[in-house]
Formats: structure tokens, C-alpha cells, sequence
């Protein structure tokens, strides 16, 4: 190699010609952005346009033009790629292809007027992944390490105009073996371009140490030259390396972000400072920040947007930071690079703990079996250890950034010891996190992703197995089980989902070994897209002509890529509420799970609601509560009188109180009244199970029938279904039997109408349209697989009679099952007339073989239990008294509050990226479709029912690729179900809890149906 020099790209070497590290700061010495239009052509080849870009007398006019910032492939230059762990080039270190797609970048500007005439530099904030830069014809250097900054000092080579800058921006570089992280591919320059003045003499990096203890902070900033710091507030004025202690301050901390502005000055500079006096320390294998323990409730953050890939601006910042603190959120993991220095200003404005990762990921050597990891290669030590060096020295004055991670996914190495001893010596005041090291030597705390409820209870409880390839009892055991445990990723927020939260947080509260978790994660990395009719849709992986390739794996975000918030993100707020809020004995109990504040910030309003409708609301006093503390107080007489007293006998229908804590104040990230916690008690009693259904008929009474009854309609008589189906002794089976109002087709036991409404059902169904969980990550878990295998999906219908035990009762009795296998099930459909509706009891057995099957030994279980009915097109509105009004699922409900609800049918369907099962609401009590000139159709289950409601079949919405495929069938698919299976995370994570499957077993419920 050094006989060949190898060219910039290839060369493991981080960069040349650059200036050292330094802080990323705000000053009001002159900033001259060079963000806007430049000239752009893309080439095929590393080498890009030849050695005539640099030259100030190229013409290129003829050229594109690009906006900077952006990433070319969203700029209608070739396409984005995307990849999960795969390198989408040779494993072949530090070489690429030939095939190399290379954007050269031209920019001409002059310098603003009075631009002091001292030093100038030239800094970029992020190119992706290598850039090499000249300025007026001389080569300045280049740099690898995406999401990093790099400078380079202009002085003397900038000129008050006519200046042309040039940039080559290769795709691929060596750089690229260490930036395999789970995103996209989006080459560019796609953080800002600055010239920044410099004084002669003055600062060019400081230091900011802020430290707090028993009420008191101290406080020591140092810089590379002398300068003077003044904090007014504080009464502070010192010299540079002059330590003060302040007896008495505001500690920072997510909750309570309280900065202290200052001023650090030198050569005629003011450099503006943001301090947070908060003090990070790891102490009795628990996690402290300011002598108290923290439990992160926190989420993976990529920087994503659906037009602009990784190139954001400001006001996207604040809106997911504000989507952040309205939802709960308190802590960002910076997955899986540094993210844009104004993010983490604005988390030390906003409050959020941030774990700040470095730009370092080398997943995709799993396919070389790990042979020739870089950070276990000395090649690579000086690479590595400079990004870590740029990540540590850029951030190192936010009091939002308490623990720094060494990187993600990159297996062992001696590299990592490297990293850590840089950070250790030059920031002692953080500690260290890094995941994939089953020895865990470089990081302080132990850390997994994706563990199931089972594993992470025994992680708690310390009794966890050792680590593949570390032995039990050894040292690196013992400390191990002594370190705090951070769960860095869980709960893959894959379309539908994720599942368990509110499990998973409940485990999370119950050990002093966690501090925290964060889920995977964000956003959804959908890229827009057109399609042939001009429809805006957002593009996965799956979607681009190119191998190898991640497919819909890059949809795994608790935001739609619109960042409109999904049911998922809901429920993890209600999962990871500060407040937990229960009635026990005739008491509100209030549990403040905050680890700083009181909850003198909150207000708390109660209502009391029968059926839904409210009767009764006041205010509910609490007493200022410390942080980690419990209150209790007596439930509001108003609503003790409201509900009856509590007797069930007093009044009829359900009767919950509903107590919510608000915001009592607005702040910068929510108005006053925004909700951050709820809770429900139901205050009555529920009654005792009805008995079992009788007919209202009385024995000996004709029952109101129609004209063509005939005698299938005698008290007695039965119906048999022949084996294809047709009624045994007709040849048309067209015969129709009438019970009260009800009509059913004589041949398949359907219910065809009811009054004047035509429908046609109810036909038992055990299929979803399989979620992303529902398929699993490859063979693991994948549920669908084996469901469409045994054919879940292709359930056929035989009836096998139809039956008039006495005057007021139809029974259906029937098998559905699957060609090819003898799995199934037997059911009976019982109709009765019954209080002016229509009563309807399912009964489901199992047949065949469900466990262990004769053929391909596959083990199933249903997605679903219930029925489907078809509907008329022109019902439009849905109400229903139960949980809602969001979407809910047997392992994702804490979100859907118990009461009386109202959407219309296009409303309840969830927009998922990639169609699949949504909308599903559990504990319904009872439902009403309503429509333009329809009768009102009311269902109260008996006690409960799922239900679902849609414009297309569950076959449909599977076939469908995108949402705009689904088109109105015509007919509304009601689903009265007995229950769904839960949703799980499986599409990078544990197997579905079995609680929260639907076993094979004997099931029934009921319903009645009623005209309005």
C-alpha cells in the first residue's frame, strides 16, 4: 500500500488535510451558509468527472443543479438503497467496486461585506461518505464518517468573491464497512456548508464541566485560549480554568431541563453557553444522575424524512421532540450516529436524557463469519478512534448527553479498548455504552436487545444465563451481573404493534437493575413516491430494483413516515405514563413515577360516566407528591353520589371513573390541559352472567312468518344440507325460512335479512391479513408461514344442517376447514328471538390436527376467532360502548379507554404503510352502524365482542401492497369476533407470549342484533 498509494476512498484513513475535533458552539463571530443551489453531475465511477472539477475555470453551465442539503438519489439522481444488515457491495476491506456512482458538487460565492479579514474556516456537518474538497483550485483534504463534521482552515485561500468550491462525493468508501447500519443508503452532502470567521487569538474549543451535588454546582470551563465566562444569572464572572462553586442551583435533569445562559468571551467573541448543572454516575450497579436513579423511557432515533432522507431541518426537530414529551418519551437513543448538533441543542431546551452513539456499525461482516471485523483489525484503529474523537469532542457541552456508546453491532475488538480509553481520559464525567461485547469489558453497563418478558424478569433478578462463550462465575460474569442493565432496543415497532409494552414496563419498574429501555424505534423510513396515477405512497426497500436488498424492514417506527403518530406510539405513552393512577378501597391512589419532579405541575380532573355519557366531573385536589412516592386521598363524594353509592342495585349500565393529570401550565412542548396520564376504575359491581338465552316465544305460540315459510317452518321440523351443500331432497335449495323478522337461505343457514335490512352472513372466519409480527424475521416466528401452509387463508364452508328445534330457534350446524388438511372446526350457529332482537350463540369445536400435523409437522394456532358479516355499502358511521376510540388487541389495549366511542367506518381503518390487519377494537359491549336512508343495525355482545368494520375483506387488505390498492367492495365487512390473537414483535423479537394466543380449543359467544 504504501508503495500505491491508494486513492482517498479506499484509503482506511479517516481524512487529510482536516482541522482537530472541536465543540460544536453558537458564537456571534460571522457565519456565512453556503446551503442552497449548486452545480451537480453524477458519474459512474469513483473517479466522477475527472481532475477538471476543481479548476475555477471549468465550465459548468451545462450542468444540473441540487439543493445542498440533500441526498441525490431524492433528487432525481439515481435511487436510494436499502439494506438491513447487508453490505450492498463485495466484502472486500478497504476496496470498492468500479461501480462507484460519484457526485461532484460546484459552488461560486463571494464573501459578504465588512467579512473581518482574520482566519476562515470552511466546515461541512455531513457527507455521506466520503467528500473531497477543494476551494479555488486547491485541494484542501477529505473525510470519511458520514454523520460527523470535518473543517478545514481557508485562510488565505477564500477571497472576497468569485470563490469556487468543489466538492467529489463518492457513494462508496472505506469509510462505508463502518457505516452498516439499519437505513437507507442516501449519499450527499447532506448537512449544512459553513464558512465561519474565526478571530485571531481566539477560542477555537472549550470545555464545559457543570456538576451538582447536596443542592450546590460547580462549575470549571476551560478553553484552548484564555477567555473570560460570565453567567449573570448565577452572579458568575471567571477566567477560563477557574473553578466556582455556586452554593445553591437548579440541577438539569429530562424533566426539569433549567439552563443557565451565559457567555464565554475572547478576541472580541461572545460564545453563547447553555449550562446544566447535573452530575452522572453509576453507584451500587444503579444509574444516577444527581444522586437519584433514572429509569429511561426512551426510543431509537434515526434521522428520517419521507422527502429529504437524513437532511432535516429545525422545525422537524422540535416536531419530534414535542411528539416525544406529549407521548412520555424521555430519553433518545441517537441510533446509530451522532445525530445534528441543533437536535441536542434543543434536547437541552426541550428535556430529553440523550445516549449519543458513534458513527459505527459493521454488521454486515455476520456474512464473512466476522473474519476481518474492522475493530478487531489494526487497519481500521485510527478510523475508528476518529469518529469516536468527533462524536466526544462536538458534544461534549450538552447536559442532555449522559452516556456516550461506543457504536452498534460491530461485534469485539481491540478497537473498542482504544475508544474506550480516549473517552475515559478525556471525559471521565459519562459512562460508557456498547451492546454486542458478550464481555461487556468496555462498557459500564450490561445491555441486550429484543430479550423476551421471561428473559428480561431474570435479568432483574440477576439470575440471568452468562453470555455465549463466558463462563459462569468468572470474573466477567460477577461484573457483569453488577452493572446497571440498559435495554437499548425492544419492542420492534413494525406496522401493526409492537405488543406487550405495558409487560415490558411493568418488568422494567420492578428491578432497581434497569435503567430504562428504548424502543425500536422512531419512525418509519418510507421514502415518497409517486405512482402511475400521480398518488403519493412512501417506497420501502422492496420497492427499489436492486439487491441485495432489506425489502419493508425499514418500516419499523412508532411515526408514520408523514410523522403522523401510530396506535403503537399511543400505547407505549400510556404504557411509560409518569403517573400511575388506580382506585383501591374507596381510594384514589396517585403513584408518581418520575424520578425528579413533585407533581405540583399537574392538575388532576375526574368524571364519572354511565354508559359512556357523563353524569358527573369536578377537580380532584392531590397533595404535592415527591418524585418516586405514592398519595392517596378519598374518591370525590360528587362521585360516589354520581355512580349510586357503589351498589349495583342503584342504577343500570356500567359506571367508570375516569381520573386524567394535565399539564397545570403550558410549556414549550404541550399546552396547559395536555394529558399525561389516566387511569379507570369501574365503581359499580358488574352483574352476575345472565342465564342462558330463551326464546321469548312461548311454547304453543306461532311466531309471525312470512308467506313462503312453508314447512321447514313447522315447530320441529329440520333442514338437511346435502354434501354439496344444496338442502337434501331439493334440486335448487332456494327455499328461505323465516324466524320473527329475520330471514336465512334455506341451503346455507345464512342470514340473509333482518327487517329491511339485506345482509348476508354470518360466515366463521379465523383469518387476519397477517401483520408484520405475524410473519416474523425470516424463519423465526414466522406465524403466517405456517398458517397459509395448513391454508388459515382458504377456509371452505359445508353446511351440514339446518335445523327448528321449536318455533322461536334456527340452528346452523357446519364444518370449515382448509382443502388438503383435516384441520377445522365444527360449528353451530344458534338464532333465537329474544327481547325484540335477534340472538345469536356461536359454538366452535376443533377437529383434525392442529399440533404436530400429519404433513410438515407445523404446530398452529388461529389469528382469529370469530365471524363476518356483509353488510350494505351505505352504512357509514360507527358508534360503540367499550374500548377506544384507537385500534386495540389482546397485548396492545392500555391505550383504548372504556366508553362510548364514535367513527366513521373510513376513520377506523389504520393507514399502515404496508396493508394488514388494523382496526380491531376488544371489550366491545356494544356496537351501532349507522347510514344515509339504512335502518340502525345495534350488536350487544354478551358480555364482549372484538369488532372490526372495513370496506374490504381481510383477503383484500393482504393482497393489497400499498393503501390506495384497497378500494370500496361495495359492502361493509363487519368481523363479530370472539377474540384475535395479540400482536406481538416479532418481526425482530421474541415469539408471541402464549397468553396471548388463541389455543386450540372449544370456543363460544354471543350477540344480539337489533333494527333501529
Amino acid at each position: 500500500m504504501a508503495d500505491s498509494p491508494l486513492p482517498f476512498h479506499e484509503d482506511p484513513a479517516p481524512g487529510s488535510g482536516r482541522r482537530p475535533a472541536r465543540s460544536d458552539f453558537v458564537s456571534d463571530a460571522p457565519r456565512l451558509s453556503l446551503n442552497g443551489r449548486w452545480r451537480f453531475r453524477l458519474s459512474g465511477t469513483a473517479e466522477g468527472t475527472g481532475p477538471s472539477l476543481p479548476d475555477p475555470d471549468l465550465d459548468d453551465s451545462g450542468w444540473d443543479t441540487i439543493r445542498v442539503p440533500a441526498h441525490w438519489v431524492l433528487e432525481g439522481h439515481d435511487r436510494p438503497i436499502y439494506t438491513n444488515t447487508a453490505y450492498p457491495f463485495p466484502i472486500d476491506p478497504p476496496y470498492l467496486p468500479d461501480e462507484n456512482p460519484t457526485g461532484d458538487h460546484r459552488l461560486r460565492f463571494g464573501l459578504p461585506p465588512g467579512w473581518p479579514a482574520g482566519r476562515s474556516v470552511l466546515r461541512f456537518q455531513g457527507v455521506d461518505s466520503c467528500g473531497t474538497v477543494w476551494l479555488n483550485g486547491e485541494l484542501l483534504g477529505h473525510s470519511k464518517g458520514s454523520r460527523l463534521p470535518f473543517e478545514f482552515d481557508v485562510t488565505g485561500l477564500v477571497k472576497p468573491r468569485d470563490n469556487q468550491l468543489a466538492v467529489r462525493v463518492q457513494r462508496w468508501s472505506s469509510g462505508s464497512y463502518l457505516e452498516d447500519q439499519d437505513m437507507w443508503w442516501l449519499p450527499g452532502i447532506f448537512r449544512d456548508v459553513e464558512l465561519l470567521s474565526r478571530p485571531e487569538g481566539g477560542i477555537d474549543d472549550f470545555t464545559v464541566r457543570a456538576s451538582y451535588h447536596d443542592g450546590a454546582g460547580t462549575l470549571l470551563v476551560t478553553a484552548d485560549a484564555p477567555g473570560h465566562v460570565e453567567v449573570p444569572e448565577l452572579g458568575v464572572a471567571a477566567a477560563t480554568g477557574e473553578q466556582v462553586t455556586i452554593p445553591r442551583v437548579e440541577p438539569w435533569s429530562a424533566e426539569h431541563p433549567r439552563l443557565y445562559r451565559g457567555t464565554l468571551t475572547a478576541a472580541g467573541e461572545t460564545i453563547e453557553l447553555a449550562i446544566g448543572f447535573r452530575t452522572v454516575e453509576i453507584d451500587g450497579g444503579r444509574l444516577l444522575v444527581n444522586g437519584a436513579p433514572v429509569l429511561f423511557r426512551g426510543v431509537n432515533r434515526h434521522e428520517h424524512d419521507p422527502d429529504r432522507g437524513r437532511s432535516l431541518d429545525r422545525a422537524t426537530m422540535i416536531r419530534d421532540i414535542e411528539l416525544m414529551k406529549r407521548h412520555n418519551v424521555n430519553a433518545v437513543r441517537t441510533a446509530h450516529y451522532p445525530p445534528h448538533p441543533e437536535f441536542l441543542r434543543l434536547c437541552d431546551e426541550y428535556g430529553l436524557w440523550v445516549v449519543d452513539e458513534c458513527d459505527i456499525e459493521t454488521h454486515g461482516f455476520i456474512y464473512a463469519g466476522w473474519e476481518g471485523n474492522p475493530p478487531a483489525e489494526p487497519m481500521w484503529r485510527e478510523a475508528l478512534l476518529d469518529r469516536a474523537r468527533r462524536m466526544v469532542e462536538r458534544d461534549k457541552n450538552h447536559p442532555s448527553v449522559v452516556i456516550w456508546s461506543l457504536g452498534n453491532e460491530s461485534g469485539a475488538g481491540s478497537a473498542f479498548g482504544d475508544i474506550e480509553d480516549y473517552i475515559r481520559h478525556r471525559d471521565p464525567t459519562r459512562p460508557l455504552h456498547y451492546e454486542r461485547d458478550p464481555s461487556y469489558r468496555h462498557s459500564d453497563f450490561h445491555s441486550l436487545m429484543y430479550p423476551s418478558l421471561d428473559d428480561l424478569e431474570r435479568i432483574g433478578r440477576g439470575a440471568e444465563e452468562p453470555p455465549s462463550g463466558i463462563e459462569p462465575d468468572s470474573p466477567e460474569d460477577v461484573r457483569r451481573r453488577g452493572l446497571p442493565f440498559l435495554l437499548c432496543e425492544y419492542a420492534h415497532a413494525m406496522g401493526n404493534g409492537p405488543g406487550s409494552l405495558a409487560d415490558y414496563q411493568a418488568i422494567l419498574e420492578s428491578y432497581e437493575r434497569f435503567c430504562g429501555a428504548f424502543v425500536w424505534e422512531w419512525i418509519d423510513h418510507g421514502l415518497a413516491g409517486r405512482d402511475a396515477l400521480g398518488r403519493r405512497y412512501y417506497r420501502h426497500g422492496g420497492d427499489i430494483d436492486h439487491q441485495p436488498n432489506g425489502e419493508r424492514f425499514c418500516l419499523d417506527g412508532l411515526l408514520f413516515p408523514d410523522r403522523t403518530p401510530s396506535p403503537g406510539l399511543a400505547e407505549l405513552r400510556k404504557a411509560i405514563e409518569p403517573v400511575r393512577i388506580t382506585v383501591e378501597g374507596g381510594e384514589v391512589v396517585v403513584l408518581n413515577k418520575y424520578d425528579f419532579l413533585s407533581l405540583a405541575h399537574l392538575g388532576f380532573r375526574w368524571c364519572v360516566e354511565r354508559d359512556g355519557v357523563r353524569i358527573a366531573s369536578g377537580v380532584l385536589t392531590v397533595p404535592d407528591c415527591p418524585a418516586r412516592s405514592e398519595t392517596r386521598l378519598p374518591l370525590p363524594h360528587a362521585a360516589i353520589a354520581a355512580s349510586g353509592g357503589l351498589s349495583r342495585a342503584a342504577v343500570d349500565g356500567e359506571t367508570w371513573l375516569t381520573v386524567e393529570a394535565v399539564l397545570a401550565d403550558d410549556t414549550r412542548w404541550a399546552p396547559a390541559g395536555h394529558v399525561i396520564a389516566w387511569g379507570q376504575t369501574r365503581l359499580d359491581q358488574p352483574a352476575p352472567p345472565p342465564p342462558p338465552p330463551a326464546p321469548i316465544i312461548e311454547p304453543g305460540t306461532t311466531p309471525a312468518i312470512g308467506p313462503d315459510m312453508g314447512s321447514a317452518g313447522e315447530p320441529g321440523a329440520g333442514t338437511r344440507c346435502g354434501q354439496d351443500g344444496e338442502m337434501a331432497g331439493r334440486a335448487g335449495g332456494g327455499e328461505v325460512l323465516r324466524l320473527g323478522p329475520a330471514a336465512f337461505d334455506g341451503r346455507t343457514g345464512r342470514l340473509i335479512r333482518i327487517g329491511e335490512l339485506e345482509l348476508d352472513g354470518p360466515v366463521f372466519d379465523v383469518w387476519r391479513a397477517p401483520t408484520e409480527n405475524d410473519r416474523g424475521q425470516g424463519p423465526r416466528n414466522a406465524l403466517a408461514a405456517d398458517w397459509e401452509a395448513v391454508g388459515l387463508d382458504r377456509f371452505l364452508h359445508r353446511c351440514a344442517a339446518v335445523e327448528r328445534p321449536d318455533d322461536g330457534t334456527i340452528v346452523v350446524r357446519g364444518r370449515s376447514g382448509p382443502a388438503t388438511r383435516t384441520l377445522g372446526f365444527r360449528t353451530t350457529f344458534t338464532y333465537r328471538l329474544r327481547d325484540g332482537g335477534l340472538h345469536l350463540l356461536i359454538e366452535a369445536d376443533p377437529v383434525g390436527d392442529w399440533h404436530d400435523t400429519a404433513y410438515g409437522h407445523l404446530d398452529v394456532d388461529p389469528p382469529r376467532m370469530g365471524a363476518r358479516f356483509a353488510l350494505p355499502g351505505g352504512y357509514s358511521e360507527v358508534t360503540w360502548f367499550g374500548r377506544g376510540p384507537g385500534e386495540s388487541y389482546a397485548d396492545s389495549r392500555a391505550a383504548a379507554r372504556v366508553g362510548r366511542h364514535a367513527r366513521s367506518i373510513d376513520a377506523l381503518q389504520t393507514p399502515y404503510v404496508v396493508p394488514q390487519e388494523n382496526g380491531n377494537h376488544v371489550e366491545t359491549r356494544w356496537l351501532e352502524l349507522s347510514g344515509a336512508g339504512l335502518p340502525t343495525l345495534r350488536v350487544d355482545g354478551e358480555p364482549q365482542l372484538d369488532f372490526t368494520a372495513r370496506r374490504w375483506t381481510s383477503e383484500a387488505l393482504q393482497a393489497a401492497r400499498r393503501p390506495h390498492d384497497l378500494s370500496d367492495s361495495g359492502r361493509v365487512w363487519l368481523n363479530l369476533d370472539h377474540g384475535q390473537q395479540g400482536i406481538g414483535s416479532a418481526s425482530c423479537g421474541p415469539a408471541l407470549p402464549e397468553r396471548y394466543r388463541l389455543a386450540v380449543r372449544r370456543y363460544t359467544w354471543s350477540m344480539t342484533l337489533t333494527l333501529h
